[in-house]
């Protein structure tokens, strides 16, 4: 677990300054509109969303509280891998260790429960 840490820790600084690059050096409107005219660059941002899409639904699924995912889920759209980042090293801070905590949420006692009457 603590090689995860270790790596959303640096995910999290390189996109930080990922971030901070871009929107100090770049323009937003500009650098997008040239991203949208290329075929392959809207195969990015698909291939993007994509994969934000389904990393939210594993957020939702592990949040007790459904604000709580919903402003997550927010973040990861308007944030990308920042944020994902950012979650995915509290929730192993949260685990304790824990691989089942980590990746069930609140969902592991029902989950295990269920597996058990089996």
């Amino acid at each position: 677990m603590k090689i995860a840490k270790i790596i959303s820790g640096v995910g999290a600084l390189a996109m930080t300054i990922a971030l901070l690059n871009g929107f100090i050096n770049g323009s937003f409107f500009d650098d997008g509109s040239i991203i949208l005219n290329n075929p392959w660059g809207i195969v990015s941002l698909v291939d993007l969303y994509v994969g934000f899409i389904i990393f939210s639904m594993w957020i939702y699924f592990r949040e007790e509280k459904k604000v709580h995912s919903i402003l997550w889920i927010i973040s990861v759209m308007l944030l990308g891998f920042f944020s994902v980042s950012i979650y995915v090293l509290i929730a192993l801070f949260r685990s304790h260790d824990n691989w089942l905590d980590f990746f069930l949420g609140y969902q592991k006692d029902t989950l295990v429960k269920k597996l058990n009457q089996k």
